[in-house]
């Protein structure tokens, strides 16, 4: 049984992590302000973002959702993985030996494990890869080549090779350390009454890999005409494997799709494969199972797709599969804000036969010539009806019109209503009349949909535009000024302490403040101020304040600070404001008491304390 791990080194590697860089593996993240990135919440719909990452004081916080944190917790909420796990996966990346306590002598090995099961996943892959050039490998060789695959190609997506054996690989695996439960558990190896068996034999394979590039399953295409199993055979689901949530071939597409604002869905494997080499570096497929809600979520965090400018381009193929693949995009079309469009190769080929047939070029002129969503369903639809006669164009419209009605721009709707009146040879107030009273009948998907939108205050407090939404400042007066340089003030303290300074952090403390949950941050970070300007310093403010306050704190820990300028000067400003304020409250108490008295020497140590506090104040002002 494995130790805990020693406190130093969680934190060490903690210290160590760049969390802008782990949560970037999951979320397109952009400059959101000074020391700041933001991107779309991975943990709820949203179309604007407003998600931030703050690297220098190591937390990300949602001002739409209100979840937030540091690395670790973003890993146990993202990957559902355990603590132990995060900080094992965190210390591999960055090559950061951990030490145990009580005895354990190092990581668990449990069946559950996430890192066993992963490292099982490579070392198959590695085993399949190796075996793609042994002699029993020529139909996968073969098949590969067919499709204009050369072993360049093979193995820039990592393609290998099952043998047809019963537990060879298992037999690799098990003289690697992996007990049978971690490979079954993996989905490796199938059980039956003979024993445990290879799950992939004979086949070719490919290794699916989650946004991280960590191989977390496989897919694998029947090659023997003595394969009596499907034609694709997946990983079942595991722990690390859900196939409604991945997207083959998501790592290698992640960082063009972000630049291009562009993703191409393909149907397969080999698709992906031909448009990365003609030059669609953004393709992506779906691994055994329909494009869904959840692929969406991973696109458009991948993507940052919070404006029109974007571009989501599927391909399906003419059967009877492939329009039924088109209408369930089309379904879920609107959860995008980029633009949806739809492509379709020559003759009905799919990208793989249409390269082989035509080249790379061709690949890049289907995806060019990519037709609007909309327009394509439309078409699609007022096909089907026999046109020549009354009947069958009253039915077109008919079927046509709710198509139409949900399109949400006014612009687009109306031009789309004028090509439903062309395409089905109505009469354009017929088709008006025909959209309208679909409209009417079902409402549009704007309204019968919640697209995700939140009206936030980036920065602030966490308030939304929705009563159901976390509020951790709920009782803050935004328009009240003294209030707002509260708040300002305690996000200098956090996210720039060093900027502000030991002498002025010591003298802000001392203000009173008229915000209740101020005060209870403020109070938490004087406990602490000692270690001001030390590592780990707004973890240990957020030790200090009851857990009810500990989104509060992530939240001025990760509020966006204004751009440009110097950060610095900004930040001193800010705390120089807040004490500038109390003295002039201090002062206004003093002149008031000075009235009040006729004593001599009272009212000479007033006088004396109002030289002081203007002596203070041009300090401030650095007169």
């Amino acid at each position: 049984m494995a130790g805990r791990i020693r406190q130093s080194d969680i934190e060490e590697v903690k210290a160590r992590t760049n969390i802008g860089d782990i949560v970037g593996d999951y979320v397109s993240l952009k400059t959101g302000g000074v020391g700041a990135l933001k991107g779309l919440c991975p943990f709820h719909d949203e179309k604007s973002p407003s998600f931030y990452v703050r690297p220098g004081v190591g937390r990300y916080h949602c001002f739409g959702c209100g979840e937030g944190g540091d690395v670790y917790e973003f890993l146990l909420k993202m990957d559902h993985v355990s603590f132990t796990d995060a900080v094992e996966r965190l210390a591999a990346r960055i090559g950061y030996q951990l030490h145990y306590e009580e005895g354990g002598g190092g990581p668990s090995e449990s069946s559950g494990n996430r890192a066993r099961l992963l490292a099982a996943n490579a070392a198959a892959e590695e085993f399949f890869r190796d075996r793609l050039s042994a002699p029993d490998a020529d139909p996968g060789r073969r098949f590969l080549g067919e499709r204009g695959f050369d072993a360049a190609a093979a193995a820039h997506f990592g393609v290998g090779f099952a043998p047809k054996s019963w537990d060879e690989l298992t037999k690799h695996l098990r003289g690697k350390g992996f007990s049978q439960e971690e490979l079954l558990a993996a989905g490796l190896v199938s059980q039956g009454d003979r024993g445990v068996y290879d799950r992939f034999r004979g086949r070719l394979i490919w290794p699916i890999r989650d946004v991280t590039g960590q191989t977390i399953g496989f897919g694998a295409r029947r090659l023997l005409d003595d394969d009596k199993g499907p034609k694709y055979l997946n990983t079942p689901e595991t722990p690390v494997y859900k196939k409604a949530q991945v997207l083959y071939g998501l790592d290698l597409a992640k960082r063009d799709i972000s630049r291009q604002d562009q993703v191409v869905v393909v149907e397969g494997y080999t698709d992906v494969m031909a448009c990365h080499l003609a030059g669609i570096t953004t393709a992506v497929a779906t691994c055994g199972t329909s494009f869904g809600v959840d692929h969406i979520k991973v696109i458009r965090r991948v993507m940052g797709d919070d404006n029109s400018q974007g571009s989501v381009i599927f391909t399906f193929d003419p059967d009877a599969a492939g329009q039924k693949a088109a209408s369930r995009a089309f379904g879920e079309e609107q959860r995008f804000s980029a633009q949806t469009y739809v492509a379709v190769g020559p003759d009905g080929l799919d990208p793989c036969d249409l390269r082989l047939a035509q080249g790379d070029v061709a690949v890049r002129r289907m995806i060019d010539a990519r037709k609007p969503m909309f327009e394509f369903m439309i078409r699609r639809t007022v096909e089907r009806f026999d046109l020549d006669s009354v009947e069958g164009r009253a039915a077109a419209l008919r079927a046509g019109a709710p198509i139409v009605a949900t399109i949400r721009d006014p612009a687009s709707q109306n031009g789309y209503t004028r090509e439903l009146a062309r395409l089905s040879g109505a009469d354009l107030q017929d088709a008006i009349r025909a959209v309208r009273a679909a409209q009417r009948g079902s409402g549009s998907r704007e309204g019968s949909r919640d697209d995700g939108r939140t009206r936030s205050y980036p920065g602030g407090d966490g308030q939304s535009g929705s009563a159901e939404q976390p509020r951790p400042l709920a009782q803050a007066d935004l328009a009240d000024p003294t209030q707002r340089t509260e708040r300002e003030s305690l996000m200098v303290l956090l996210q720039l302490p060093g900027e502000v300074g030991q002498e002025r952090a010591a003298r802000a403390v001392q203000v009173p403040f008229v915000n209740p949950t101020h005060a209870v941050v403020r109070d938490a970070i004087a406990s602490q101020l000692a270690t001001l300007q030390q590592p780990g310093w707004v973890d240990r403010v957020l030790a200090e304040v009851p857990q009810a306050y500990a989104p509060t704190v992530n939240a001025l820990a990760v509020a966006e600070l204004p751009q440009g300028g110097d950060p610095g000067r900004y930040a001193r400003s800010i705390v120089d404001g807040l004490i500038d304020r109390d003295l002039l409250r201090e002062k206004a108490e003093l002149t008031s008491r000075l009235g009040r008295t006729e004593d001599p020497e009272l009212r000479r140590q007033i006088s004396l304390a109002m030289v002081a506090i203007e002596s203070e104040r041009r300090r401030l002002r650095g007169e």
